[in-house]
């Protein structure tokens, strides 16, 4: 069985959407001439797909099967029916707009109720049906591992926590338990187990921790125990969150683009369809989530300053007194508190201006040990990126203005650099990330937003592990 967490340098942002874009239709929607209507066939193939809705994920969902065709009344509920059903594979079974506080992630538009006008004409409803999930053969080894997960018995015996952490050379009888675990989620090498903690468990437990977004120290603590306890219903169950949020964007996103994956804080950039750039970000913590946007880049700024929002002006600096704004080059200016450009300041050397209301945008920072710690979900709700300056140069190389960016940025003054062409950015959340070999595998949960997803899915909205929201330091 394959290991649920690993670290992994593909996020879950790369999958290649195909197929296409969807609105559920509505009075608008365009009659298509000769349809041939509902009628023994047509509902078969409707109740086949239903019936194998599980390699969506969704054989929670209860959908009306048993409707026979020939009736006004009859045909009505098949309609009903089909494009519910169509709906939960082209744009998911949750609207995310009412799950969240924000989001504006583009998704999936096109007229469902032409389309199912459409597949009865031609006899290939099941097909028109099927065409409507995400086609990538990453979706599909979601579904395969999502089935595989649920035909197997959930029940294993629990690993109970210890009352001391176990640490490296201990012994302890619940060892030979972990052990096992560890070789079941391929972490460890099938060998003999023994109740002493030894350098090769050590190593397998310190690369699950570091897979998993908590401090790589060898240290079995009740973090460790409880995430070797998820079961093969827990895990399904984060998978199948996932196939649904993949289910919420567009099959042909732009193929020049930048990912945030907030769950696993990291940064994809994709230029002409391909992968040319991952690196780690830091994002907003749990209680000041980063929220999932759309929005793009429309200029770098050098040397940016920074000024200083209302709530972490009251609640975090104007208390510190002037010797505290001189010591990092603050000032008042009208009423707000500005840091000048510098090394200092809390922006860094780049600003990568986003065209948003809510002041979400990606910066430097001068905070460079942030990118080495296991669990990045740190900040009041901007990103940070790893090697800013080296991304931002990336930026400006491709979009012809590397001469005019380096001007700027060697002035040492505040300057804007227009990019051509805007960069569209997406803020995701996807918890179930790809090995090497491209098997699904879990990482954390650090904003708890797989529960309200789960629920919708009819899974009980309950989540056996987070990780904890870590210190803080005075930024975006």
């Amino acid at each position: 069985m394959r290991k649920p967490v690993v670290a992994s340098l593909l996020l879950i942002s790369a999958f290649g959407l195909s197929g296409c874009d969807f609105r559920p239709g509505g009075d608008n929607a365009t009659k298509v001439e000769g349809q041939a209507g509902w009628n023994s066939d047509s509902a078969g193939q409707l109740k086949n797909a239903i019936e194998a809705r599980a390699a969506h994920g969704l054989d929670r969902i209860a959908f009306d099967t048993d409707t026979a065709p020939g009736s006004a009344e009859g045909d009505a509920r098949l309609t009903k029916t089909a494009l519910a059903f169509a709906t939960a594979l082209g744009r998911g079974i949750a609207d995310p707009h009412k799950l969240y506080d924000l989001y504006t992630i583009p998704q999936p538009e096109s007229d469902l109720r032409r389309g199912l006008d459409i597949a009865l004409a031609s006899g290939k409803l099941g097909d028109w049906l099927q065409s409507l999930a995400p086609q990538d053969a990453n979706y599909r080894r979601l579904s395969e591992q999502y089935l595989a997960l649920r035909a197997t018995d959930a029940r294993k015996p629990r690993i109970s926590p210890p009352e001391e952490p176990i640490k490296p050379g201990a012994r302890d009888p619940r060892l030979p338990a972990i052990a096992r675990q560890l070789i079941e989620y391929d972490y460890l090498a099938p060998q003999a187990t023994s109740d002493r903690y030894t350098p090769a468990v050590v190593a397998a437990v310190k690369a699950m921790q570091a897979a998993y977004g908590i401090a790589a120290d060898g240290v079995i603590g009740n973090d460790v125990i409880a995430i070797l306890n998820l079961s093969d219903a827990e895990r399904a169950r984060a998978i199948a969150v996932n196939m649904e949020r993949l289910r919420w964007l567009v099959r042909n996103p732009p193929p020049t683009r930048i990912d945030v994956n907030l769950a696993a804080a990291r940064l994809s950039y994709w230029r002409d369809g391909k992968l040319v750039d991952v690196r780690r970000v830091v994002v907003g913590r749990p209680d000041r989530a980063t929220p999932q946007l759309a929005s793009p880049i429309y200029q770098l700024v050098a040397n940016p300053s920074w000024t200083v929002p209302r709530s972490i002006q009251k609640k975090e600096i104007a208390v510190k007194g002037p010797a505290y704004l001189e010591a990092n080059n603050m000032s008042w200016k009208d009423g707000w508190i500005v840091q000048r450009p510098g090394p200092k300041n809390s922006l860094g050397l780049v600003k990568f201006d986003m065209k948003n209301e809510h002041a979400i945008y990606l910066h430097d920072t001068p905070a460079k040990p942030l990118f080495q710690l296991p669990q990045r979900q740190r900040r009041h709700g901007c990103v940070r990126v790893e090697d800013a300056i080296g991304f931002a140069g990336l930026l400006a190389r491709d979009n012809g203005i590397a001469d005019k960016w380096q001007t700027a940025l060697a002035s040492g003054e505040e300057a804007y650099v227009r990019l051509p062409k805007e960069i569209p950015v997406r803020m995701l959340y996807q918890t179930v990330l790809f090995d090497e070999s491209g098997d699904p595998v879990l990482r954390a949960d650090p904003y708890e937003w797989n529960d309200r997803v789960a629920g919708k899915l009819g899974f009980s909205p309950r989540t056996t592990y987070h990780l904890k929201s870590g210190e803080d330091d005075v930024g975006p």
